[in-house]
């Protein structure tokens, strides 16, 4: 198995800090943290490149804080200097495991996401049910995935590819800040989570060969036209995953038909997906509804103009542009009023 060394190097150059430093910035540039080290920018990134050379480099304390869509769930938040660091960190080692993933991996990369991943998952609905009449799905997500990952196999994994003693030394330390898991919000945890289970993305295809098989993260499915043989692979996957990397499988993981007519439709990503139409989650209607209300307010109040409406509203609207969407978007927008509060006038003295 090829390893790779010499990677330190790649982290603390000062070229590498400040890319790393352009991209930890994006859509932040207004933050607080963000202007503080921009003050003093060269300074703060040679001081970040002193630290790590002479390994003096500790990272900062968390900030912990809830948040609440798709559900509640506590999330962290180290210093920006720390985030640098990170990027940095990330911009050396992913590319390591890039190549390796499958390609039906669409979890956090380049050329992948969440449409892509839907486009694939409703095509494998309508060739199984082209050639044998019926579909069925096996489900199916890690219970409390990041706060279940293992200290001890993560850390093997990473070494049985990187061979750099002060990469691992960087990676391990960060791992070590969160006594258990990973950390919501850090970039390292999510290049970390996907390293963890492209095991299970290597023992499904190459084990168990199952040929209809995507990920996103810890929600992933099996699409095939045997009940049975779905059954039978969800018994091996749940008893694989105990084993190998100490997690379970969520409660709510099955097998069921997707068919308009007797079955239900398959929500993946965001989307309710059948072979012959796609439609938006319910529930991210209802976050559109209270969001589309709480800039209502905001606009209202004039803490922001029409422009930061637009950048906020897009990347919903490109979301939900990929299923039927049409009626609902004209419904939900044609019923938002963006107004102004008008000051009342002041009365007249009497004086």
């Amino acid at each position: 198995m090829k390893t790779y060394n010499h990677l330190f190097p790649q982290i603390y150059s000062f070229d590498s800090l400040y890319a790393a430093y352009r991209r930890a910035r994006r859509g932040k540039r207004q933050h607080p943290g963000v202007l503080r080290f921009e003050q003093n920018l060269e300074g703060e990134l040679i001081q970040l490149q002193n630290e790590l050379i002479w390994g003096e480099y500790e990272t900062g304390p968390y900030r912990m804080f809830h948040v609440y869509e798709p559900k509640t769930r506590l999330a962290a938040s180290l210093p920006f200097r720390d985030r640098v660091v990170q990027h940095s960190l990330v911009a050396a080692i992913e590319p390591i495991w890039e190549s390796r993933f499958i390609d039906h991996n669409y979890a956090c990369r380049p050329g992948r996401g969440m449409h892509r991943g839907a486009d694939q998952a409703q095509q494998w609905l309508r060739e199984v049910y082209a050639q044998h009449g019926r579909v069925y799905v096996l489900k199916a997500d890690v219970a409390k995935y990041f706060p279940s990952i293992d200290h001890a196999v993560m850390k093997a994994l990473l070494r049985r590819r990187i061979a750099c003693p002060r990469t691992l030394a960087l990676s391990e330390g960060i791992i070590d800040t969160w006594r258990q898991g990973l950390p919501i919000g850090n970039l390292t945890s999510q290049t970390s989570a996907n390293v963890y289970l492209h095991e299970l993305d290597t023992f499904v295809k190459h084990d168990l060969r199952a040929p209809r098989y995507a990920r996103y993260m810890d929600d992933f499915l099996i699409i095939h036209h045997s009940k049975p043989q779905l059954h039978a692979w969800r018994r091996e996957v749940a008893e694989w995953l105990q084993t190998s990397l100490r997690l379970q499988l969520n409660r709510k993981t099955q097998v069921f038909p997707v068919s308009a007519k007797r079955g239900r439709a398959l929500d993946f990503l965001g989307y309710r997906i059948w072979r012959t139409h796609r439609r938006v989650r319910k529930d991210s209607v209802k976050r559109m509804q209270r969001r589309l209300r709480s800039l209502e307010r905001e606009y209202a109040r004039g803490r922001i103009d029409h422009g930061d409406i637009q950048a906020r509203l897009n990347s919903w609207i490109g979301h939900v542009r990929h299923a039927d969407s049409h009626r609902i978007r004209r419904k939900l927008l044609n019923n938002t009023r963006f107004r102004r509060r008008t000051a009342r006038p002041k009365e007249a003295s009497n004086g």
